[in-house]
């Protein structure tokens, strides 16, 4: 167990997604947490079935395993459309985006994931289908090029990113709704566990419920994969029922402490200390030093580090705080002494 990196949000395999799906909520009353997103979205939801209109076209931004996708599936739910799901990645030309666009019916859901990778060539393909329900598709080349315009049945784009600012200004600028997840409060992720713990029949107590949330990094996503990783543990350890005692040498044995950090966070941050003087150090020297790519660190590692307040970034690069020193029981150099003292 101690090999595997629970807290990281690399491609599910087939069996995680076959159990995440049916730790999925099916409507936005199964929903936890995001409580203004969710009350947001019901009166916008409401006010177009009134019209008998789509809802308008919605980008949802923030760190990975949050809760984005569960949210549009509870949108296509709650709206009584089909949802159809693609990524950023997956759309590598025009002409596969004409394919899914022709076959929407009119009110249906299209989720892209991680839209701030299309192409800017499929990109811009998007914004007339997204303004007028139209697109232009351009067949042959030169003298003998013709354009030909589809008509396309009012839908709904769910756009959800990782990385908001990566988004050009005229595809964000087409998006309706927008809304930030943050990271989960550890009562909400109590929810979760205790609600997933019911769905797969694990029995676990309260105390085991928080220590698990308070280990999750504020993400559901992570909490569900922890919660059978000590589901695990606990059958093949103690007697197959979650303890607090099983709850913590379950993830120690993981290396996941208390404040949900786990090996490579520590690293990150002794790189920052050791090599780097403490900061500021560039992302690429830091990913560099791990041996990691910069886009890991920056969509994994670092937001919940500077949620927690363990680093901070600056026009010159990352630095640590005290925070970091007192964590890794470092003595705190005599710079940040005198701005605490």
């Amino acid at each position: 167990m101690d090999q595997e990196r629970i807290l990281d949000h690399s491609p599910e395999n087939e069996e995680e997604k076959i159990v995440n799906l049916s730790l999925r909520p099916a409507c936005l009353a199964d929903f936890i947490g995001q409580k203004s997103i969710v009350s947001s979205l019901k009166i916008a939801i409401i006010a177009a079935k009134k019209r008998l209109e789509s809802l308008e076209h919605l980008l949802l931004s923030g760190p990975p395993g949050l809760g984005k996708t569960s949210l549009a599936y509870c949108v296509a739910k709650e709206m009584g459309t089909k949802l159809v799901s693609t990524s950023g990645p997956a759309i590598e030309r025009a002409g596969d985006l004409v394919g899914i666009l022709t076959n929407l019916e009119e009110g249906d859901i299209l989720f892209i994931d991680e839209i701030h990778r299309l192409s800017r060539v499929v990109e811009e393909f998007l914004y007339p289908a997204m303004e007028s329900f139209q697109i232009d598709f351009i067949i042959d080349k030169g003298p003998y090029a013709k354009t030909i315009k589809f008509n396309l049945k009012p839908f709904t784009l769910i756009g959800a990113t990782t990385r908001k600012g990566l988004l050009s200004a005229p595809l964000r600028g087409r998006f309706g709704l927008f809304f930030d997840f943050d990271f989960y409060a550890p009562e909400d992720l109590i929810l979760v566990v205790e609600r997933s713990a019911c769905l797969l029949e694990i029995e676990i107590d309260k105390p085991s419920s928080y220590q698990i949330a308070l280990r999750s990094r504020g993400s559901p996503r992570l909490a569900n994969r922890l919660l059978r990783r000590v589901r695990d543990y606990a059958q093949v350890v103690g007697k197959g029922v979650i303890t607090l005692e099983i709850t913590r040498e379950a993830c120690e044995k993981a290396r996941i402490d208390a404040d949900g950090l786990d090996e490579i966070d520590r690293k990150y941050l002794r790189a920052i200390i050791e090599i780097h003087n403490g900061g500021p150090a560039g992302i690429d020297s830091i990913a560099a030093s791990l041996g990691e790519a910069r886009d890991t660190l920056e969509d994994v590692v670092e937001p919940y580090l500077l949620k927690k307040g363990f680093i901070r970034r600056t026009s010159r690069g990352r630095e640590v705080t005290a925070f970091s020193y007192k964590l890794l029981n470092m003595p705190l150099p005599k710079d940040l002494q005198k701005k605490l003292f």
